[in-house]
């Protein structure tokens, strides 16, 4: 029985040799192998590596784009008036052994922090508060991004890229810049009523002649078609006149005892032997 334990603890006492001198470097990892303290390689490609027992060490960096999410600072414009800035960088390891030997055990984020405010710092006071929060930030960003990435290769480490998420007046300014944007808006506004009121005007005047000159137009061609059907109604009454003088004659007299007699009550002192009682014949002389 003492044998086996023997086997076994042989074969466990070289499971760990084995696992001691070899390390695996992942594809998104940088390594460093120490001996005894002092660095003595790190370009290590992705794979399995070896190393002596004891003697080295292994420290793995992640080579991956890592981001930096710093806390809001103020600046002071090229007015001194403050802005509160928000940003974000994006960096990763280029040198692992630059920065080991950079950074050692302080905090990545502090030293690339101080490099980013330091930037921004100079930048936000070339320029004016329109400027920072609107004109200029592309270009701010990009300036600040090729600054900090020079800075921070001393440390070894790339500055991908760097953003303003957020880019905010104090109260008292931004209540000023409202102000002066709502009045600059309703300048604006105003410009476009006046603009609009006076093409209503133009069309409504437009609209008002072509009006005129339509109803005009109808005038006219309801004057002539009146004209025509007048003369019409003149030749179909004398051609009916002339067909037969004696009927039409009739015809007439009686409309105009029909007029005259209707309401029943009328009064006229005539001669019964004048022209308008001509067909009452021998009815009159009675």
């Amino acid at each position: 029985m003492s044998r086996i334990n023997l086997v076994f603890g042989l074969i466990g006492l070289l499971v760990i040799g084995v696992l001691n001198t070899v390390f695996i470097v992942d594809e998104r990892q940088k390594a460093i192998l120490f001996k005894f303290g002092e660095i003595i390689r790190a370009d290590y490609e992705p794979g399995l590596h070896f190393k002596l027992p004891i003697m080295n060490t292994v420290a793995l960096f992640s080579s991956q784009i890592q981001t930096l999410d710093a806390q809001p600072v103020r600046y002071q414009t090229e007015e001194l008036k403050n802005v509160t800035v928000d940003t974000f960088v994006k960096w990763r390891i280029t040198d692992v052994q630059k920065f080991y030997i950079a950074i050692g055990g302080s905090d990545i984020n502090t030293r690339l922090g101080q490099i980013v405010n330091d930037v921004a710092r100079s930048e936000f006071g070339k320029r004016s508060v329109n400027e920072v929060v609107s004109g200029a930030r592309v270009e701010i960003m990009e300036i600040m991004q090729k600054a900090a990435n020079v800075a921070a290769q001393t440390y070894g480490i790339e500055v991908v890229d760097v953003r303003l998420k957020r880019v905010d007046l104090p109260l008292e300014a931004s209540n000023s810049v409202y102000a002066r944007m709502s009045a600059g808006r309703n300048r604006v506004a105003k410009e476009f009523r006046a603009q609009g009121a006076e093409e209503a005007e133009k069309i409504r005047a437009q609209a008002d002649k072509e009006k005129e000159i339509l109803l005009a137009e109808a005038d006219r061609k309801s004057q002539i078609i009146r004209g025509s059907g007048d003369a019409t109604a003149a030749n179909t009454y004398a051609s009916a006149y002339g067909a037969n003088e004696e009927f039409y004659s009739f015809y007439r007299s009686l409309e105009a005892y029909r007029k005259v007699f209707g309401s029943g009550e009328d009064l006229m002192v005539l001669k019964p032997e004048g022209e308008f009682f001509k067909y009452f014949g021998d009815e009159i002389s009675k």
